[in-house]
């Protein structure tokens, strides 16, 4: 390891490339990382430190820096930064001293820096239960091409636990000869372009059938705007996405909290609660880190407890 003369905010660009070309991040997680970053070189000019040296970092710093964050607004709300929030600003910085140790320029192991640790107590975890899923499966119209259109979009967020993003980014040349199949598994490239397979259910399959015969179009989106206009882009936006599904929420009085994401924690609530272990539903989901799936199992913790209280001899035996 060696120190470096040049000032920390002069790395940022390469730190960027870095994670392009070695880590393949993408590009939104790129764009995440650089506004993130702003806030610390932010915080080292407001605290003049803007010619702060890699090898200059320690834990008091990263303390200060913890304290800035503490005390910052969102800008829309008014209200301090969640925990789960800042610690998002902490993980980038982390990354950037990864970058830091992989260049053997000498500076303060990523390891030194904890997140908060009740950040993740802060994060609900919503999910429907499968009479609500049901609910919203059915909340469509199939007597137009958009409403089976619809059907088909909410069978295979909740078959395939896609993100919402993955979802958008389907093309229908993934999906040929599929009306001679009865079951079917694509692979993706998801968040971090990791490729992954997914997989969809006999009757997400059944209603993908369905759409797909509505289609006259040689558009190769598989989800498109009917009320396109001629020669513009015809697939349906990760906003469009996340209307569609409140629209449907809405008409079967489900909670107004339920989003696209809602369907992917529901896939994977149920699959725990189906008794499919933990590891596996991480493959499912495309979660680098186990700890990421890890958030859902306090969901199962009560349903773990009446089991426990119903069947462990211990509660029937007497005193």
């Amino acid at each position: 390891m060696q120190k470096s003369n040049k000032p920390i905010q002069k790395y940022i660009t390469d730190f960027l490339e870095w994670c392009e070309v070695e880590k393949g991040l993408a590009q939104k997680t790129q764009e995440n990382y650089s506004n993130f970053l702003k806030r610390f070189i932010e915080f080292l000019n407001i605290t003049s430190q803007s010619e702060l040296k890699p090898h200059q970092i320690d834990s008091d710093l990263i303390w200060q820096y913890r304290l800035f964050l503490s005390k910052l607004k969102d800008t829309k709300t008014g209200k301090f930064l969640k925990k789960t929030t800042q610690n998002y600003y902490l993980i980038a910085l982390r990354s950037l001293l990864n970058f830091f140790a992989d260049r053997d320029i000498l500076s303060l192991p990523s390891d030194k820096i904890k997140l908060a640790r009740d950040a993740q107590k802060e994060k609900a975890i919503n999910f429907l239960k499968l009479e609500q899923i049901e609910k919203l499966l059915l909340a469509p119209k199939n007597n137009n091409g958009q409403g089976i259109r619809d059907r088909a979009i909410l069978e295979t967020l909740f078959s395939t636990g896609l993100r919402v993003a993955e979802l958008v980014a389907l093309n229908c040349d993934q999906f040929l000869n599929v009306q001679n199949k009865n079951d079917l598994e694509i692979q993706i490239i998801g968040k971090g372009e990791k490729p992954r397979t997914v997989y969809f259910s006999s009757r997400a399959l059944k209603w993908l059938k369905k759409y797909l015969k509505t289609r006259k179009d040689d558009d190769n989106a598989l989800f498109i705007n009917y009320r396109a206009k001629k020669g513009s882009e015809r697939r349906l936006t990760a906003r469009s996405m996340e209307r569609l599904v409140k629209k449907y929420v809405k008409i079967a009085g489900l909670p107004l909290t339920t989003s696209p994401h809602t369907l992917r924690h529901s896939y994977a609530t149920d699959l725990l609660e189906q008794g499919v272990d933990l590891r596996l539903i991480q493959e499912f989901l495309g979660h680098s880190n186990i700890a990421t799936t890890q958030i859902y199992t306090h969901v199962t913790n009560k349903k773990l407890k009446d089991v426990h209280r119903k069947y462990h001899s211990g509660n029937k035996m007497k005193d």
